[in-house]
C-alpha cells in the first residue's frame, strides 16, 4: 500500500506535466527545485529501501554474514569485494535529492528534519562500507567545491555540530515539536511519531557501532529509558513490496539459475538447529531430494567455496538447502529493510550486558527474540526460550544475544556484517577458496572514479586508513 501511494504521486507528477505549456515544460527541466518535496521524498525511501534489501542485503551481505552461500557465480562469498560504486554512486545521488528537498521553496521544517534522518542514515552506509568518505563538503558542487574533502569516521559520527549523532538528535527535536505536515511520505504515512522513534532507534544503533571508541554512555541511557523509541513491530522501518509489478521482490522476477545460486550456510544450518528453530521454515526450503524421498530436510552448504571444490567433494546441489519461499514464491514475502524493533531490543540488551546502561537484559533479549518471531509470523515454541544454547543462564551472555540479532538482521542491507565486524559474533570462518589470504574482509575499496577525479584526497584518505584495501579497519573497529 506504501508503495502504492509512491506511484500515484508518481503518476499525478506526470498527468499534470502534461498539461503545462510546452515552454514551461521546457524551463530548465533538469532542475531538482522543480520537483516538489514529497515527490523526492518517496522516491529517496523507495530507492534506498529495495537497494538496502536486495542489491545490497540479499546479494551481497548475505553472503558476508555467511546466511547465503554460493555455489558458482557470486564471487563476493570468496571476498572479491571490489568497490561496489555503483551503491556508491547511488547513495550520493540521493543524498543531493535530500538537499533538494531542503532547498525547495516549498519545503518546511518536518520535510528538513525528515530529510536530516536519511542522510544521517546514508551517510552512516558509507562510512561504515568505505572508511573515511566526503561528508562535511559533499553535495556542494554548486557551490564550487567538486573535489570534496574526505572526513574522518570519527568525525562523522562525533562532530558535535554536523556528526550523525548530532543531526539526529536535532531532527528528532524538530518533529516532536513542529505542526508541519509530511506527504509522499511512503515509509510511515507522514507520521512524525514514527520518524522520532525511527530516528532514536537509530542512535542506540550507532551508539552501539562505535561503543569501543565512548567513554560516556548518558546519552543512550537516556535514550533507553526516557526518549521515544520503536515500541513494536508496528513501529518498524520497513517498506513491503507488493504483489504487482513494478514493485515485486526482484528476486521473485529474476531467472532461476540467479535465485539458484543462494544456499544455505553451515553456519545458519547449525545455529538454527542447535536452537531447534522454527524460523529455518521460513528463511530456507528443505532440500530437493529430502522432499522428494518424503524426509524434507534442511542442509547447509559450507561458505567459500569455487565450484571445482564443491565437485570434487562430490556435493550434491539437489541435497543442500535454498532460500524460502518468501524470496522467490511470493512476490510481496520480503519487506524492504531500514530497521526492526527486534534489532533495537538486542541492542539494549547488548548495551545493559556491557555494563553501558542500566536495566533488565534478559527483558531486552527476549523481547528481541519475540519480535523475530512474530516479524516472520512463526509462533514462538513452548520451552524455546529455556533451552539452554538460548536462555541467558550465567555464561556466554554476549555469544548469545549478538548470535539472535545475527539471525534477524538476514537480508537487511550489511547491518550482519557490521556487526560481525564490530564483535567478532558469530564467529565466522573464511571458506576454504577465499580470495584474501583467509582474512575477513572489513570494506569495499574506493570507486575507481573518486580514484581519478578527487585522486588527491582520495589518496590522503586511503593513506589515513591504512591503505585502500578490503582488510583496512575504519575507527570504530580497529582495535
Amino acid at each position: 500500500m506504501k508503495i502504492k501511494i509512491f506511484l500515484s504521486f508518481f503518476i499525478s507528477v506526470i498527468l499534470c506535466g502534461c498539461t503545462k505549456e510546452f515552454d514551461e515544460i521546457n524551463e530548465n527541466p533538469n532542475a531538482p527545485e522543480n520537483v516538489a518535496p514529497q515527490f523526492l521524498l518517496a522516491n529517496v525511501i523507495s530507492v534506498l529501501a529495495n537497494q538496502n534489501t536486495y542489491n545490497q542485503g540479499f546479494r551481497r551481505s548475505n553472503y558476508l554474514a555467511q546466511f547465503a552461500a554460493s555455489v558458482e557465480f557470486e564471487r563476493i562469498d570468496r571476498y572479491e569485494m571490489g568497490t561496489n560504486s555503483g551503491y556508491w554512486n547511488t547513495l550520493y545521488r540521493l543524498l543531493n535529492d535530500l538537499k533538494s528537498i531542503k532547498n525547495s521553496e516549498r519545503t518546511n521544517e518536518a520535510y528538513n528534519a525528515v530529510a536530516d534522518i536519511l542522510s544521517s542514515y546514508i551517510f552512516s552506509q558509507l562510512t561504515d562500507m568505505w572508511g573515511d568518505v566526503p561528508y562535511s563538503e559533499a553535495i556542494n558542487a554548486q557551490n564550487g567545491i567538486v573535489q570534496p574533502r574526505y572526513d574522518t569516521q570519527e568525525f562523522i559520527y562525533t562532530d558535535p555540530q554536523i556528526g550523525i549523532q548530532a543531526m539526529l538528535k536535532q531532527a528528532t527535536s524538530i518533529l516532536i515539536n513542529t505542526d508541519q505536515t509530511i506527504q509522499g511520505d511512503v515509509l510511515f504515512g507522514g507520521e512524525p511519531d514514527k520518524w522520532v522513534r525511527f530516528a532514536n532507534a537509530l542512535r542506540v544503533r550507532y551508539y552501539l557501532r562505535t561503543g569501543k571508541r565512548l567513554s560516556d554512555f548518558s546519552e543512550l541511557q537516556q535514550l533507553a529509558t526516557s526518549a521515544p523509541l520503536m515500541g513494536s513491530n508496528a513501529d518498524n522501518a520497513v517498506l513491503p513490496y507488493l504483489s504487482a509489478i513494478p514493485n515485486q521482490f526482484p528476486m521473485s522476477q529474476a531467472a532461476l539459475g540467479l535465485y539458484q545460486e543462494y544456499r544455505l550456510t553451515l553456519t545458519a544450518d547449525s545455529i538454527l538447529k542447535l536452537w531447534n528453530d522454527p524460523r529455518m521454515e521460513v528463511l530456507y526450503n528443505p532440500t530437493q531430494t529430502s522432499v522428494q524421498e518424503g524426509n524434507p530436510e534442511f542442509k547447509g552448504l559450507k561458505n567459500g567455496q569455487n565450484r571445482e571444490t564443491i565437485s570434487e567433494l562430490g556435493i550434491d546441489l539437489n541435497d543442500i538447502s535454498l532460500f524460502g519461499s518468501m524470496f522467490r514464491d511470493v512476490p510481496d514475502g520480503v519487506d524492504g529493510q531500514f530497521m526492526q524493533y527486534a534489532e533495537l531490543q538486542f541492542a539494549l540488551a547488548e548495551a545493559t550486558e556491557r555494563g553501558w546502561i542500566s536495566g533488565a537484559v534478559n527483558d531486552y533479549y527476549e523481547e528481541g527474540i519475540r519480535a523475530s518471531f512474530d516479524y516472520y509470523r512463526v509462533d514462538l515454541p513452548e520451552g524455546y526460550l529455556e533451552q539452554p544454547a538460548v536462555k541467558l543462564n550465567g555464561t556466554g551472555h554476549l555469544t548469545k544475544i549478538l548470535t539472535q540479532k545475527w539471525l534477524s538482521l538476514n537480508t537487511n542491507g550489511h547491518e550482519a556484517w557490521f556487526n560481525i565486524r564490530r564483535t567478532g559474533i558469530p564467529n565466522l570462518e573464511p571458506g576454504p577458496d577465499n580470495l584474501n589470504n583467509g582474512q575477513y574482509p572489513v570494506r569495499y575499496l574506493y570507486p575507481e572514479s573518486e580514484q581519478a577525479t578527487n585522486s588527491e584526497n582520495n589518496a590522503e584518505a586511503a593513506a589515513r586508513i591504512g591503505g585502500n584495501t578490503i582488510n583496512s579497519k575504519g575507527w570504530w573497529e580497529t582495535d
